[in-house]
């Protein structure tokens, strides 16, 4: 019997360092462009495949402080049993326009099932449009930002 005797981690490291997620979809109110769960799901599948690995998405609803939150966890598996699991939390929005309590709900876990499959597989999102959007607002001014820099001194 040929035994592989391939780690969990170096499986992991493997499907890390080939996985290849671009952003597919655009947001067409924001103008910039995103990856989806789906999307990443889509290149991951067969690089787990390759590397015997199955993963596993789970959600959970919880109640933190009166509010509602989605915990997603992704976990990979290997042959053996051994995993690797990280979670990753979205709150559910009061209301969103457009949306009924489903969607809402739904949203909700697409985007805490994104972060935590951004963590298990060590996506970069820092340029994502999460991070540099502004949704129609106008940058902050340079005298704004020297407004606010002494506040900031103060909390260091």
């Amino acid at each position: 019997m040929n035994e592989d005797t391939t780690t969990l981690v170096e499986r992991l490291q493997a499907v890390q360092s080939e996985l290849k997620a671009p952003k597919g979809q655009t947001n067409k109110f924001g103008n910039y462009r995103y990856r989806s769960a789906e999307d990443i799901l889509e290149a991951l599948k067969p690089l787990l495949n390759t590397q015997k690995l199955a993963l596993i998405i789970t959600d959970e609803m919880v109640e933190v402080g009166g509010r509602v939150y989605v915990k997603s966890s992704a976990a990979v598996i290997d042959p053996m049993g051994a995993q690797i699991s990280v979670t990753a939390y979205a709150r559910e929005a009061e209301d969103k326009k457009g949306m009924d309590v489903a969607q809402i709900s739904g949203s909700a876990s697409s985007y805490a099932r994104k972060y935590a499959l951004n963590g298990l597989f060590c996506i970069d999102d820092t340029k994502d449009a999460d991070a540099t959007n502004t949704h129609g607002k106008s940058k902050p001014s340079a005298s704004r930002l020297k407004a606010s820099a002494p506040a900031l001194d103060e909390l260091i």
